[in-house]
């Protein structure tokens, strides 16, 4: 990596000159600036970030608290995303602090400790719910933030709030529709309990392109917590009724694993079956899923709070004119699982 002295020399003047043009450009003569300020772009050199920080009494930290791993399998998502914000931050110049708290308020305490001792300069909030008393606190308090999750039940989101979301109703309602186009008549869905912001907006999607009425829309709907085995015991009922489904689409790799499973015990091994966030579990054992953009997602978000190439804490938006949110739409990535039209004999 090129120094301050490989610049001072290329540019033909002091180390102290290069430092003044770093630090303070306005008490250096432009014609020397703009040699300066050539040679850096050509050696492509990167002030320090530690003399940075002490010199704008910046922390240029990003915090981010971590949810506890259920399965293994939801959680890499965020584990995926986590690391993404640490990919893209670098390019920045900035830096990840990671953190773990018991529940909302334990996480609140670590973002006041954080932010008091001028430790982070923004945070960002992973899984937003109803009612969430972190964003509240954080809007109220001026403690700059973006959530990866939208501002659940708000009838009217305060435009303080920035936040980028994926649009699952959307995902959701795009895969039981390819599903239909290819023989599907009775597309079953494995969801989570109500209220759940997420899983309500993807059941939605469902709703809105299964194409079944009265009974067989309450029938061929399970809700369960989440897991592999919760998965597999919900899609074992569906396939023991009379008129079982011949899809089935579901809110989580985790559920549709388990559904795979059931599948496969009973005899319906081509059973098309859609999960949920593309996980590498989905993708060794060859399960469709609805893909999170979670590139994108993090891009969003540090435009949401730096601008596009920045590391300044933008002000938060004021209005709804000056939009401080993004909703990105997934895509489904078919394998062996949903890639096959259907023939009449799903389970041959």
């Amino acid at each position: 990596m090129p120094t301050v002295d490989d610049v001072a020399l290329a540019a033909q003047v002091s180390r102290q000159t290069v430092s003044n043009v770093i630090n303070s450009p306005e008490i250096v003569r432009e014609t020397t600036r703009q040699r300066v300020q050539e040679a850096i772009d050509r050696l492509g050199y990167r002030p320090h970030a530690s003399a940075r920080r002490l010199r704008t009494r910046k922390s240029s930290t990003i915090g981010v608290r971590l949810d506890p791993l259920r399965d293994g399998i939801s959680g890499a998502v965020l584990d995926r995303f986590v690391h993404k914000l640490a990919e893209q931050a670098d390019a920045r110049d900035l830096r990840v602090m990671i953190f773990t708290a018991d529940g909302h308020a334990d996480e609140l305490a670590h973002i006041r400790r954080l932010r008091d001792g001028s430790d982070v300069d923004a945070f960002v909030l992973i899984g937003t719910d109803h009612g969430d008393s972190r964003i509240a606190w954080l809007v109220e308090n001026r403690v700059p933030f973006v959530s990866f999750g939208r501002p659940w039940g708000a009838e009217t989101p305060d435009p303080h709030h920035r936040w980028v979301d994926v649009d699952g109703r959307a995902g959701v309602r795009d895969a039981v529709q390819h599903l239909r186009a290819n023989g599907a008549g009775r597309v079953a869905w494995i969801g989570w309990p109500s209220p759940s912001g997420t899983g309500d907006e993807r059941r939605a999607g469902w709703e809105e392109s299964c194409g079944l009425e009265g009974a067989d829309r309450i029938t061929l709907a399970v809700a369960t917590e989440d897991g592999v085995s919760e998965g597999r015991r919900a899609a074992a009922a569906l396939l023991e009724l009379p008129e079982p489904p011949d899809a089935i689409v579901c809110a989580s790799d985790s559920l549709a694993l388990g559904a795979t499973m059931a599948a496969q015990a009973a005899g319906l091994a081509r059973l098309p079956i859609v999960g949920f966030d593309n996980t590498p579990v989905a993708a060794a054992v060859g399960l469709s899923s609805i893909e999170q953009p979670l590139d994108e997602v993090v891009a969003a978000a540090l435009t949401l709070l730096f601008g596009e190439h920045g590391d300044d804490v933008r002000p938060n938006p004021d209005s709804d004119e000056e939009p401080g949110h993004r909703l990105l739409v997934p895509r489904l990535v078919e394998r062996r699982s949903s890639h096959l039209a259907l023939d009449g004999n799903p389970g041959a």
